[in-house]
């Protein structure tokens, strides 16, 4: 006698489970999305480069006949030239980072397989290209006017190097407050005072002119240190101390940017 099986119903499949991206995929994947955003974004990439070459040109040839007669101001305002160009580029970072938050897109990219660090590294990643390359522009406009730096290879790669680290901790920072902010507007305004301190540093005016109630707040804010880095590369000076204080000062702002950026993402996506 034959026994028959009763057929089984199908089991439903249950939901599919995507693996995570290995190694750096997501982080080469948002770099390559931010830097085609930021290229596309004419008119920011053009203000990071001309408003610090107008201010430059400004500061050289209206103010720096009274400030320097002899006419080497041009060689001591770059360096301060190079930190506002920094920080304009690095500003935009933050109405980047906000628009993605406001616009939904982070609920989308929840859903994917992907670290959340991925989305903010690579904005920082592109605004650091970004500033580079505005960086590189004002230094050859400075050229073109008449900036003649001392510094040998070594200095340069050391100022090079100290642009590129001050970026760095400054764009985290930003990319920080665009996470922080309610709109692209709130956090255009929240960064806006940041860029008034290589005003109140020694980026364009020595800081033995200064009054003596605001002496001491400028020598110890982290821009003035990461000024004379720079200047004592380019010009192939000594720096003394500054360049470890530099050091510390960017090293500590990029900590605190990380780690409060890493707080606010997960914060902000509903990850907790």
């Amino acid at each position: 006698m034959t026994t028959t099986t009763a057929p089984t119903a199908p089991t439903a499949p249950g939901p599919a489970i995507r693996p995570r991206l290995r190694g750096l995929t997501a982080e080469r994947i948002f770099i390559g999305r931010a830097m085609r955003h930021s290229f596309r974004d004419a008119e920011s990439l053009l203000m990071s480069v001309v408003l610090p070459v107008m201010i430059m040109l400004m500061m050289t040839f209206v103010f720096g006949g009274a400030i320097d007669p002899s006419g080497g101001y041009v060689d001591y305002v770059v360096p301060g030239t190079i930190l506002t160009c920094a920080g304009f580029g690095a500003a935009t970072t933050a109405t980047f980072v906000a628009n993605d938050m406001s616009r939904g897109i982070i609920d989308r990219f929840r859903t994917m397989p992907l670290r959340a660090g991925a989305v903010l590294t690579g904005h920082v990643i592109a605004s650091l290209a970004r500033n580079l390359l505005a960086t590189g522009v004002v230094i050859l406009v400075a050229l073109a006017i008449g900036f003649r730096p001392d510094g040998g290879l070594s200095g340069w790669l050391v100022a090079i190097g100290m642009i590129a680290l001050w970026i760095l901790a400054i764009t985290y920072l930003f990319a920080s407050i665009g996470l922080a902010a309610g709109s692209a507007e709130a956090a255009s305004g929240y960064g806006f005072i940041l860029l008034f301190l290589p005003y109140l540093s020694s980026g364009f005016v020595p800081l033995e002119t200064m009054p003596d109630w605001l002496r001491p707040i400028a020598e110890h804010q982290p821009v003035t240190p990461v000024i004379e880095t720079i200047r004592a590369g380019m010009m192939g000076t000594d720096a003394g101390l500054q360049p470890l204080w530099a050091v510390l000062w960017c090293v500590g702002i990029l900590a605190v940017a990380a780690v409060w950026g890493a707080w606010l993402f997960a914060r902000r996506a509903g990850r907790r």
